[in-house]
């Protein structure tokens, strides 16, 4: 008697068309996704193609956004490793009913729509406010370094790039001198591409010597408003104004700017006891539930000034969401500090703790503590237990959010070059993250085993 084996042939065709919904479990997060996606308002991905059906068709913006979303909940950003996944992944088949979109659409579409994108995250808030995952009693605030797509050995000084192109253009000119002895006014060979392409590194280094420039004008004239206000204000008290006069720009300090050629709007920044890193700041507030209520990017490597705007991005988000329970509290580390901006937030309703000083620290202290009322107020509620045990749970709630993000789904540095793009990419990785909370919720809810933390 043979063997008896399932019989394994590649070359039979199928009897009957194969049913998507047999691929997957029903509470895969992939159908937890289309599901998502069928909730939200695509209007302005639609409204972006023509209405009357001319032109080559298109994906569905339905389907291509729930690819996006799926892909990025799992950590898989590269449009090329999304496309391979596409042919692949059973999960990514599905979700593209067995279509194949190649890189090049899926970068085109996640950069035509970046805006649209973006705003999925506010939807994808809704949603968590409406499963009871959204409370904003407590809300913690904090930031995280994120590498850009660019490498520091990019960064160059504005002397480096001035001596740059203004070599590059005198190979321009050589080369046409060169071309008018040879050939006259007859058609010769073109001016190889980096010296003519407006895409080209000679054109970038021109934008970023411009904007060097720029950013060194727009010194120059704070330092003239500056002398003009205490000027104006010495003419009006008829006195002088204590405190440190302004200093004036050092006459080098253009030559002495760097800016990174690959992608201007990047800063090298750098945290206590870490690492430089060529990059943004990404900041979230988020909820109890480790749910993130906003998300933004900036170029600024200190936290402090940035209280006040994340608070109001938060309120605005909410309100977009519909959620009407006002935040009641929010908790910040001590790099936060600020005290102008603490007390503008408190004039909203929204109370601030934010520690003084570090309560763990044994060496002695350089600067002098925290002086003013909101120093006062904190250190005398913090000098309490239940003030003690509201502050701990800062660390609770948004750190396992970067933890997550970074660490687990490996997304530790943007993939997009600009502040506006990363900006945009950041709002979609946090609704991703969002959709996860949501769909464990889900899972929770109706009694199944939580999976192992998804990555790509």
């Amino acid at each position: 008697m043979s063997q008896n084996f399932i019989d394994c042939d590649r070359d039979q065709e199928l009897l009957l068309p194969p049913s998507l919904r047999e691929w997957l479990p029903e509470d895969h997060l992939a159908w937890f996704v289309l599901d998502a996606v069928e909730e939200m308002d695509l209007a302005a991905f639609y409204g972006e193609y023509r209405a009357d059906g001319w032109g080559r068709a298109a994906f569905d913006p339905q389907m291509m956004v729930a690819l996006l979303l799926y892909a990025y909940a799992l950590g898989e950003r590269s449009s090329r490793g999304i496309e391979r996944r596409c042919r692949e992944d059973v999960a990514f088949r599905v979700i593209t009913a067995n279509q194949v979109p190649d890189h090049a659409t899926i970068a085109r579409f996640r950069a035509r729509h970046e805006l649209a994108l973006a705003a999925t995250f506010t939807q994808v808030l809704a949603l968590c406010a409406r499963a009871g995952l959204v409370s904003v009693g407590v809300v913690a605030l904090d930031g995280s370094l994120l590498a850009g797509n660019a490498s520091p050995r990019a960064t160059r000084s504005y002397a480096s790039i001035r001596e740059q192109v203004e070599r590059m253009l005198a190979e321009a000119a050589q080369a046409d001198a060169s071309d008018d002895e040879q050939l006259g006014d007859a058609c010769g060979d073109e001016l190889p591409a980096e010296l003519v392409d407006a895409h080209s590194r000679r054109e970038r280094l021109r934008r970023c010597k411009e904007q060097l420039e720029q950013e060194q004008a727009g010194e120059e004239a704070a330092y003239q408003a500056n002398l003009a206000w205490r000027a104006a204000w010495e003419a009006e008290h008829g006195r002088k104004l204590a405190g440190r006069k302004p200093t004036p720009p050092a006459t080098d300090a253009l030559a002495g700017r760097k800016i990174n050629t690959t992608d201007p709007d990047t800063r090298l920044m750098k945290r206590a006891g870490g690492k430089s890193v060529q990059g943004y700041n990404a900041q979230v507030v988020a909820s109890p539930e480790q749910v993130i209520l906003a998300a933004q990017v900036t170029q600024s490597h200190n936290d402090a000034d940035q209280l006040e705007p994340m608070v109001a991005q938060a309120v605005e988000t909410l309100r977009e969401a519909g959620i009407e329970e006002p935040i009641g509290i929010v908790l910040a580390d001590g790099g936060y500090w600020n005290s102008p901006a603490i007390s503008e937030v408190r004039r909203q309703g929204i109370d601030v703790l934010i520690p003084t000083r570090d309560r763990q620290r044994t060496a002695p202290r350089k600067l002098s503590p925290r002086q003013g009322e909101e120093a006062q107020r904190i250190e005398t509620l913090l000098s309490k237990p239940e003030g003690q045990a509201l502050y701990r749970r800062r660390q609770q709630i948004v750190e396992p959010v970067f933890a997550h993000t970074k660490v687990i789904r490996r997304t530790d540095r943007f993939l997009r070059r600009g502040l506006a793009a990363c900006q945009a990419e950041w709002q979609l990785i946090a609704a991703t993250h969002n959709l996860l909370k949501l769909w464990r919720s889900h899972l929770v809810q109706a009694g199944t085993a939580i999976p192992e933390p998804l990555a790509g």
